[in-house]
């Protein structure tokens, strides 16, 4: 594993951390859909369906991890989502949600997890 795959699942792993802190259950994590893509965290909060991009950089990254969702990003995981209901049932009452998990890894102290609903 490189440095980046090792910083994108430690990164993961907070992310799952905080929304289970949320009360949320996740479901799922790097679930594959053959060359579409993968959805980095799937979870349920209540009735709703959260599919849950995962961003992670380092102190001193160019980009800060909550810009990440471009309009391009955003229906591709939308699209994802549509597959992930399809193989999977059917979609829940509550409807699908897609959220946003940014981290960030200070050179020193602990790491910042933000968590933003609904992003797309």
């Amino acid at each position: 594993m490189d440095a980046r795959s090792a910083l994108g699942k430690y990164g993961e792993g907070l992310a799952a951390r905080r929304l289970t802190q949320a009360g949320m259950t996740v479901l799922e994590r790097n679930w594959r859909c053959g060359r579409t893509g993968e959805i980095d965290i799937v979870a349920r909060d209540g009735d709703t369906l959260v599919v849950c991009e995962v961003k992670t950089r380092s102190a001193g990254a160019y980009e800060h991890p909550m810009a990440a969702v471009t309009p391009r990003k955003a229906r591709r995981l939308r699209g994802l989502a549509e597959r992930w209901i399809q193989t999977h049932g059917g979609a829940p009452p509550g409807g699908v949600r897609i959220d946003l998990v940014g981290v960030t890894l200070p050179r020193r102290g602990a790491p910042r997890v933000e968590h933003a609903r609904g992003v797309a």
